[in-house]
């Protein structure tokens, strides 16, 4: 095994970097994708692990907060039809026991997360007479299974406008010695998308940037197409031109649950910096998670602007060089005992620290309902939350935030799992703040979960919970 903190010359470099090149060459990457990936290559084989030091931060104390932004409504209406709405859209939602794109799940009455944004980018165009086109960055597993859905949009393309560009691969590494994965079972299981930061570098070989700013769009609008709650908004469009900014991050106040989550800082030079939990050393642990001191996490949420990074890229040989975040995992992430492997990535929001000018603002929760498992899911289906004559996903009157879920993942974990545990949709939680799932328990319709509860069922045989039943507190099927 390498001993990656006393490696510091460039052996394993010189050894390998032509074999990874050939490797890329050969699969048809771009130019600027390899030299990136070369340029993180070389920070690996010096020893360097991608971590950012508590020492080197200063937490945030306050930043400009997005219900100040009323005054400017007006200035970002008149900017939408020079604006593109861009969704992240490569996940297959494998965690979840998918095998195609994750936005197609239905969400609400028989809405997929695409029915939704596409009939949000719709609304828009209607509403303020603005042709903002819909673009999603697809992976190669998901484009083909997206853009067939979205032919029956057949209102959606803008002109020239793609539709969709795909995000870039780049090789995994062999932590042993630093050299290409083979992994003859499974050869797409020797790459890995590089992270959402890939996104700038995939916008501009694509040729994707450049066709946006030949038919005059100067900003961008980027967001996970799993969360819901990121939607086009003219008053945080508005002051992110009127500030002349050249890039904007959403933030959210950190609660015990973000404690794992990326979180917000400023450099001890003055400039902003993201940090995720990848990047933080085992010392440092304590202090990433004090969401006392660390206050605002990254909602993977940007405004950009595509003039000022079309000339970043044009100065950097089109790729940002955004801070490495070295994963450790196996070739084959469903075979833990297969080879141990590096993945390099970047995160989208760690672009903040390569533009001149950049900023944040903190925005409420209900901007940020991504679905990463089925617990979020289960909870998108419920009465909790609805969707709007214009098709934005707001909570139910009443409720302040989301509900907090935990079904026991031995049971709910895949999506297959959870509907036929649900087979009628999920149980009514508007008036739920807390439930949790121990056991393996079926629901019939119209069951009603309120308060805090705990469903219990240690029976070797699943349990049922029968159509009409209220559940409150502590409800055992034993």
């Amino acid at each position: 095994m390498i001993d990656q903190a006393n490696y510091s010359d460039q052996t394993c470099y010189n050894q390998y970097v032509m074999a990874f090149r050939r490797k890329m060459t050969e699969a048809g990457l771009h130019p600027s994708t390899i030299r990136s990936f070369e340029n993180y290559y070389r920070h690996v084989c010096s020893g360097h692990s991608g971590m950012i030091a508590e020492s080197d931060l200063e937490p945030l104390k306050s930043l400009t907060r997005y219900e100040d932004l009323h005054g400017y409504l007006k200035d970002g209406i008149r900017e939408l039809p020079r604006t593109a709405v861009i969704k992240l859209n490569g996940g297959l939602g494998t965690s979840m026991g998918m095998d195609r794109a994750k936005s197609l799940l239905e969400v609400k009455k028989g809405l997929t997360f695409l029915d939704i944004i596409a009939r949000q980018v719709l609304r828009i165009r209607s509403d303020f007479n603005a042709p903002v086109p819909l673009i999603l960055m697809n992976s190669e597993g998901t484009q083909e299974d997206t853009r067939s859905f979205l032919r029956r949009y057949s209102d959606l393309p803008v002109g020239r406008i793609p539709m969709d560009f795909i995000q870039n691969r780049v090789p995994k590494i062999r932590q042993s010695d630093l050299s290409p994965v083979d992994y003859p079972d499974d050869r797409d299981l020797e790459w890995n998308p590089p992270g959402h930061g890939d996104i700038y570098s995939a916008l501009h070989v694509s040729g994707c940037l450049d066709a946006l700013l030949r038919q005059g769009y100067l900003y961008a609008f980027i967001s996970n197409s799993d969360n819901l709650g990121a939607e086009l908004d003219p008053a945080i469009l508005g002051y992110f031109i009127s500030g002349g900014f050249s890039f904007l991050m959403e933030v959210a106040e950190r609660t015990d649950a973000d404690r794992k989550g990326g979180h917000l800082a400023r450099h001890r030079d003055g400039f902003f910096v993201l940090r995720e939990i990848a990047q933080c050393a085992p010392e440092d642990r304590e202090f990433f998670a004090d969401i006392t001191k660390h206050r605002f996490f990254n909602t993977n949420t940007i405004w950009i602007d595509l003039v000022k990074l079309r000339d970043t890229l044009s100065e950097t040989g089109g790729c940002l060089d955004l801070p490495l975040i070295r994963n450790r995992k196996t070739v084959n992430p469903r075979d833990p005992d297969s080879e141990p492997v590096f993945q390099l990535e970047t995160a989208m929001g760690a672009a903040i620290s390569s533009f001149r000018n950049a900023t944040a603002i903190s925005v409420p929760r209900t901007r940020f309902f991504p679905v990463k498992t089925t617990d979020d899911l289960i909870g998108l289906w419920s009465d909790a939350y609805e969707i709007t004559d214009n098709f934005r996903l707001r909570l139910a009157p009443g409720r302040s935030r989301g509900v907090i879920t935990r079904l026991d993942e031995k049971h709910y974990r895949m999506i297959d799992q959870l509907q036929k545990r649900f087979p009628a949709g999920a149980p009514s939680l508007v008036n739920c703040e807390e439930w949790q799932i121990e056991g393996d328990v079926y629901f019939e319709e119209g069951v009603v979960v309120s308060g805090t509860v705990k469903i219990i069922n240690r029976a070797g045989s699943p349990g049922t919970i029968r159509a009409g039943t209220l559940i409150q507190g502590l409800y055992n099927l034993d």
